[in-house]
C-alpha cells in the first residue's frame, strides 16, 4: 500500500509539473493589421471612397515539439510554405451609388482561405483560393510572384504581377445583372461567367518599428478582364481599378 502510494503521488507529481511545460509548448503567432484605404466604391466603379483597410498574417504555430512558421515580424524561411488567406470586400448600396438604382444591394463579404508560397532570399511566388461569406458565396481566388527588396533591417518592399480568378458565382454578384434588375436599372442583362476577372500589379512596403509593431502600405492596379470588362456595370464606371493602403499592424503569441 505504501509503494502504491508512493508511486501514485510520483506520478500525480510528474503529471502537475509537466502539463505547464506542455502547455508554453503550444503556441499561436499571428499579426493583425488595421488601417485606412482607398479602394473603388464597388467593383467596376470610377469611383473612389474610403474604406477600413483589414488584414491577418499567419506567424507561427508550436504545437509540442514541432513548429511552423518564424514569428510575425520575423523574416521567413525560404522553401514552401503555406498561409491563410484574407481579404475584405465591402458592401455596394445604391443609396451611395445612384447610377445604380434597380440592382440589388450587395452586403459586405468576407474572403477565407488559404494559399501556397515559395520564397527565395530575393522573389517569392504564390498561389491562394478563398471562399467568401456574406455578401457572396463564390470562390476567388489570386496568382502572383514578386521581387523582394530589404534596403535595410526594418524595411521590405515586394513588387510584382496578379491575376485574380473568380467562380460564377462571385461574378454574378458583381457584374452580372438580371432580367428583373435590367427592367428596373439602366443596364442590359447579363450573364458574368467566371474564370480570370482581373490582371495588374502590385507594390507593398513594410517597415518594422520593433518586433511587435510595424506599418504596411500598398498600391494596387487591376485591370478588369473577360467578364468582369465586359459587364455593363463596369463598362459604365472603368475597367482601372486603383487601391492604395495604409495600416498599423501588430503580432501576438496565443499561449495554450
Amino acid at each position: 500500500m505504501r509503494q502504491s502510494a508512493a508511486f501514485a503521488l510520483t506520478l500525480t507529481t510528474a503529471i502537475g509539473v509537466s502539463l505547464p511545460v506542455m502547455a508554453q509548448e503550444r503556441s499561436f503567432d499571428f499579426a493583425l493589421r488595421g488601417g485606412i484605404a482607398a479602394v473603388p466604391s464597388y467593383p467596376g466603379s470610377d469611383e473612389y471612397e474610403a474604406a477600413p483597410d483589414i488584414g491577418f498574417t499567419f506567424g507561427a504555430l508550436k504545437w509540442g515539439g514541432r513548429s511552423f512558421g518564424n514569428g510575425a515580424g520575423n523574416l521567413p524561411d525560404n522553401g514552401l510554405a503555406f498561409r491563410g488567406a484574407f481579404k475584405f470586400v465591402g458592401e455596394r448600396d445604391d443609396d451611395d451609388n445612384p447610377e445604380l438604382a434597380g440592382l440589388e444591394d450587395i452586403d459586405a463579404a468576407v474572403e477565407l482561405g488559404f494559399g501556397v508560397i515559395y520564397r527565395e532570399t530575393n522573389w517569392q511566388a504564390f498561389g491562394e483560393v478563398r471562399q467568401g461569406f456574406g455578401g457572396h458565396e463564390g470562390v476567388t481566388g489570386t496568382l502572383g510572384a514578386d521581387v523582394i527588396f530589404r534596403p535595410s533591417d526594418r524595411w521590405t518592399i515586394t513588387a510584382g504581377p496578379r491575376v485574380n480568378l473568380g467562380n460564377a458565382d462571385y461574378a454574378s454578384t458583381y457584374f452580372g445583372v438580371s432580367a428583373a434588375e435590367a427592367a428596373a436599372s439602366s443596364f442590359g442583362a447579363y450573364d458574368a461567367d467566371g474564370g480570370v476577372l482581373g490582371a495588374g500589379f502590385e507594390v507593398e512596403g513594410i517597415y518594422r518599428i520593433n518586433r511587435l509593431w510595424g506599418v504596411e502600405s500598398t498600391l494596387s492596379y487591376e485591370r478588369l478582364q473577360n467578364s468582369a470588362a465586359d459587364s455593363p456595370i463596369t463598362q459604365a464606371g472603368s475597367e482601372d481599378q486603383w487601391r492604395i493602403s495604409i495600416g498599423l499592424s501588430r503580432a501576438f503569441t496565443l499561449n495554450f
